[in-house]
């Protein structure tokens, strides 16, 4: 049993790898959207320059940070938790609490979103679907296709948490994300 709680903590570790490359990748996609953004404000209001595949820029962007950055969040302790009790809890509690509600809450959660979003994206892959505005930008079924990777990296970030709240459960000691990335945010 010792070999086999090492083997899954290093599936793990690789799991929160991704999630910190594909986090860290997406806080500079946030900075280009920035940029964008006040660039079309800018033409617009400034000089009444505009085009439409360029304000579509900034929100596909959006989304994409959005649906890139979830998993690294959850795995960095980055979203909100009611944790009066969780916090103070004792090892046990918190890897029961992160187990359940990963598996009854997460996990049925990301069933749903699979369910409908396979098909919708397949679908604009099929049709090689493009903006639907005049002038809009080519390739939304690339942009769509960030729902699929919202999907695969949360899945994943489930499982590394179901590893290491069961490894909790077995050793006592629970080696979370330190939540780093958010602690000013946190307010700690």
């Amino acid at each position: 049993m010792s070999s086999v709680i090492p083997f899954f903590v290093r599936i793990a570790d690789f799991i929160d790898t991704i999630n910190k490359k594909v986090g860290h990748a997406v806080a500079w996609l946030a900075l280009s959207m920035a940029i964008i953004t006040f660039t079309v404000a800018t033409l617009r209001y400034g000089f009444s320059l505009g085009w439409v595949w360029f304000q579509e820029t900034y929100v596909w962007m959006h989304g994409a940070i959005i649906m890139l950055a979830m998993a690294y969040t959850l795995m960095a302790g980055g979203h909100v938790r009611v944790d009066i009790f969780y916090r103070s809890a004792s090892v046990r509690y918190r890897a029961l609490v992160d187990l359940f509600g990963t598996i009854l809450l997460l996990m049925p959660s990301l069933y749903v979103v699979a369910k409908y979003t396979i098909p919708y994206v397949l679908l604009s892959w099929s049709r090689l679907e493009v903006s639907q505005e005049a002038g809009g930008l080519p390739g939304l079924y690339l942009f769509k296709t960030t729902m699929l990777a919202f999907f695969i990296l949360l899945f994943l970030q489930a499982i590394a948490i179901i590893i290491r709240s069961s490894t909790a459960l077995v050793t006592g000691e629970y080696e979370e994300e330190s939540g780093e990335d958010f602690e000013g945010a946190q307010g700690g």
